[in-house]
């Protein structure tokens, strides 16, 4: 069975889109079939992986808005990639008054999920059509956080729309696959809330070790390019892979 994963918090800052890029460098490392899908209009996950979205004909929002076959870009880093970028922001207006609009992602990554192990879908910081679209079409929900105050706080509306998606029977077999404390900033606050979220999720998921806030990870990204093979030796690996080994007994 494939795993769908969305990287999701409707905070921004929290890191999702090097998470996205660098979990699935880690999963192919360990041999799995990989397909990353960029869901934000901002098209960060595009970029990192070294395309340029205004020169992009097909994204994911023709398979969205269209119902186009997916425009999968194959044997980036290892893994397969569908770009995105800012046509992808019709989609509110577009799909206001569509019928059966939140399963348009799953409809459309349907035809092959069974070529992959696992999906990572990139969301959007926001919970708007994107996010639900994408959290619909997943088995999983793995949720990023940074370890202040604010981005705790909104951990509990992130989970009552989690519930609530279940209750509705729109994605009523959504799990959530782990918090990832990111960007990490080892000062009182930080750890205050990292034993907060530990506390939160106890028994629901489990709450990974804190990720540092690194500057490599953004000069990885700007050479287009995941941490294991900017830095094959950088601390913070360890952390991926740990996470990564999580995701293989989901």
């Amino acid at each position: 069975m494939t795993n769908v994963i969305s990287l999701f918090n409707q905070a921004g800052g929290t890191g999702k889109t090097t998470l996205a890029m660098n979990l699935g460098y880690s999963l192919a490392q360990r041999g799995h079939r990989v397909l990353l899908v960029d869901m934000d209009p901002q098209s960060s996950l595009t970029v990192f992986m070294g395309l340029q979205p205004h020169e992009l004909e097909n994204t994911i929002a023709q398979s969205i808005l269209d119902r186009a076959p997916l425009p999968i870009l194959h044997s980036i880093h290892q893994m397969d990639l569908v770009p995105s970028n800012l046509t992808l922001s019709a989609a509110d207006v577009r799909l206001a008054t569509a019928i059966a609009k939140e399963t348009r992602l799953k409809k459309a990554l349907a035809p092959v999920e069974q070529n992959f192990d696992f999906v990572l879908i990139d969301c959007p910081p926001t919970l708007g059509v994107l996010s639900i679209l994408s959290l619909v079409a997943s088995t999983h929900i793995l949720i990023p956080m940074q370890t202040q105050y604010k981005s705790f706080v909104g951990l509990d509306l992130l989970l009552g729309t989690i519930n609530e998606l279940q209750q509705e029977g729109v994605a009523s077999d959504l799990k959530v696959a782990g918090v990832i404390p990111n960007l990490h900033d080892r000062t009182a606050q930080g750890k205050e809330i990292l034993q907060a979220v530990t506390e939160q999720f106890s028994g629901v998921a489990p709450v990974f070790l804190p990720i540092p806030r690194a500057v490599a990870f953004a000069d990885a990204s700007m050479q287009h390019l995941p941490l294991g093979l900017y830095d094959p030796k950088h601390p913070a690996l360890a952390v991926l892979t740990a996470v990564t080994q999580s995701l293989e007994s989901l």
